[in-house]
C-alpha cells in the first residue's frame, strides 16, 4: 500500500474542513506519478481542490499522470491564472502532447493563457506531423561551440544547464546552429580545462531528422542504447532533443496499441477503468462486424461439400479440430512476424527466406499434429477418414502458417499497419481456407 493509500481518509477530511496544512502534510513525501494517480481516485470537486493546494512543480508533475479526459475536465475547474501557472510549469514536449490532445475551445483558451515565448514554442511543435518526432521533441538542451574550451563549457552548463531536460550528453553546433557532435558529459567532465570541444569531437553522431515517424524514434534509441537522440530539420539545424523518457511512453503507446489489435480491438489510450460503455463498444464492433462477413464464407464452403459430409457424417467430428489447429498455426506465425517487424528485426526484404523457414517448420508441425490425430481418425472413421484428417492436418497447418507469415507483409506492402494481421483475422482467413482444403480432399479421396 502506497503513502497516499495510507493517509487517504486523513487528506479527504483534511479537503472537507479546508485545512489546506494538513492537506499538504498528508502530501508529504508524495512524488508527483503517486499524486496523480491519487487525484483520479477522489470525485470531481475534491480533486480540483487538492490540486489546487499542491506546489507548483507537484502540480505539474501531478498532472502529467493524468488521463486526457481529466486533464480537461481539470483544465476547465482552473481559473485562468491557475492554468497560466500550470501551463508555464509544464515542459514544452509535456505542455506540446497536452495541447494535442485537448478539444479545440479548450486549447485556444490555453494558447492565449502562454507567454509569447512559449505560445510560439508551442505553435512551432504544433505545426509537425501528428506521429512525428517534432510532436515529442522538447527545445530544452545545452548546445556549445566547437572553439570553445572545456573550462568554458563547464561555465556555460553550470549557468544554463540547471533546468535543462537532460544534461548527460552535450551537443556541438556552428554558428548557424548545425548540429556538428554531441559528447557525453563525462567526456567532457574528464577532459583537461583547456582543451578545445573540436579536439574531443569526433563528429560520430546519430540524428533524427523532425518528420521521422515516432516509431522509428523508438528503434534508433533502443538500437544504439541512448539517452536522448538529436532532432535535425532538413538543412541539419539542431531543432531539439528526444529524452529516453519521452520514447518510453511513445512504445508503451505502440506496444498497447498492437496488443488491442491483436485481439481486434481499436486503440485505448486510456484507463478501461474511466471508459464508457458507449467508448468500449465503438473500439471493438467494427472488427466483430467485419468479422462476421468474413466467416460467412466458411458456412458457404460448408454448404458447397453438403453432399460429401451426407455421405461420410463422422467428418463433421474433425470439422473444429482442424480448422482450429490452422487456426493457430496462423496466429502464431502471426505474432512472430509482426512483433519482429516492430522491432525493426525484419522487413520486406526478408520474406522470401522466412518463406522458406515457415514451410519447413510447419511441415514439421503439420506432421507431429497429423501422428497425434491419426489415430483418432482411425477409432472414429475408419481407415479412410484417418487418411483424410492426417494429410488435411499437414497442409491446413502450412497453409496457415503461410497465411500468417504472409499477411503481416502484404499489409505493410499496402502501408498498412501489420499489426492488423491480428488473431482474429489471420485464424478466419485460415478457417476458410481449412474448411475449403479438407472437403475437397475427403470429396475426391472417400468413396462417394
Amino acid at each position: 500500500m502506497s503513502v497516499l493509500e495510507e493517509r487517504a481518509e486523513e487528506i479527504g477530511r483534511a479537503i472537507e474542513r479546508r485545512d489546506w496544512g494538513a492537506v499538504r502534510e498528508g502530501l508529504r513525501g508524495a512524488a508527483g506519478p503517486e499524486i496523480g494517480s491519487f487525484l483520479l481516485e477522489l470525485p470531481k470537486p475534491d480533486r480540483v481542490l487538492l490540486f489546487r493546494a499542491l506546489p507548483r512543480e507537484l502540480a505539474a508533475d501531478s498532472f502529467a499522470e493524468l488521463e486526457p479526459d481529466d486533464k480537461d475536465t481539470l483544465l476547465r475547474a482552473l481559473t485562468d491564472d491557475e492554468t497560466r501557472q500550470l501551463l508555464a510549469s509544464l515542459p514544452p514536449d509535456d505542455r506540446t502532447l497536452l495541447l494535442s490532445e485537448l478539444p479545440g475551445g479548450v486549447v485556444q483558451r490555453a494558447l492565449t493563457l502562454l507567454s509569447p515565448q512559449d505560445l510560439a514554442e508551442a505553435r512551432q511543435l504544433l505545426g509537425y506531423p501528428e506521429d512525428s518526432v517534432g510532436r515529442l521533441m522538447t527545445p530544452d538542451y545545452v548546445a556549445v561551440r566547437p572553439d570553445w574550451t572545456i573550462a568554458r563549457v563547464l561555465q556555460h552548463i553550470r549557468a544554463f544547464g540547471r533546468d535543462k531536460e537532460t544534461i548527460n550528453r552535450i551537443y556541438v553546433v556552428d554558428s548557424r546552429w548545425h548540429l556538428l557532435d554531441d559528447i557525453e558529459l563525462r567526456r567532457v567532465i574528464l577532459s583537461d580545462p583547456a582543451v578545445v570541444i573540436s579536439d574531443i569531437m569526433d563528429g560520430s553522431f546519430v540524428a533524427l531528422p523532425v518528420s521521422a515517424d515516432r516509431e522509428e524514434a523508438v528503434q534508433v534509441i533502443q538500437r544504439h542504447d541512448l539517452d536522448a537522440v538529436p532532432v535535425i530539420d532538413s538543412t541539419g539545424v539542431l531543432v531539439g532533443i528526444l529524452t529516453v523518457d519521452d520514447v518510453l511512453d511513445v512504445a508503451q503507446q505502440e506496444a498497447t496499441e498492437d496488443f488491442h489489435k491483436a485481439g481486434s480491438v481499436g486503440p485505448i489510450f486510456t484507463n478501461i477503468r474511466h471508459a464508457s460503455v458507449g467508448f468500449l463498444f465503438r473500439r471493438r464492433i467494427g472488427w466483430l462486424v467485419v468479422l462476421v462477413f468474413v466467416n460467412i464464407f466458411s458456412g458457404a464452403g460448408i454448404a458447397y461439400f453438403e453432399d460429401t459430409i451426407a455421405a461420410t457424417v463422422s467428418l463433421v467430428v474433425f470439422l473444429p479440430l482442424l480448422i482450429a489447429s490452422a487456426g493457430n498455426a496462423g496466429a502464431q506465425a502471426a505474432t512472430l512476424v509482426v512483433r519482429a517487424m516492430a522491432t525493426g528485426d525484419v522487413g520486406l526484404r526478408d520474406w522470401f527466406e522466412l518463406l522458406s523457414k515457415e514451410l519447413l517448420v510447419a511441415s514439421a508441425l503439420g506432421g507431429v499434429m497429423a501422428l497425434a490425430v491419426s489415430s483418432l481418425g482411425l477409432y472414429r472413421g475408419g481407415s479412410e477418414v484417418a487418411v483424410v484428417v492426417s494429410v488435411t492436418m499437414v497442409i491446413v497447418v502450412v497453409v496457415g502458417s503461410l497465411i500468417g507469415l504472409s499477411l503481416p507483409f502484404l499489409l505493410d506492402r499496402f502501408k498498412l499497419d501489420p499489426a492488423t494481421a491480428s488473431t482474429p483475422l489471420v485464424t478466419s482467413i485460415a478457417d476458410i481456407a481449412g474448411v475449403l482444403i479438407y472437403f475437397s480432399i475427403a470429396s475426391w479421396y472417400l468413396p462417394g
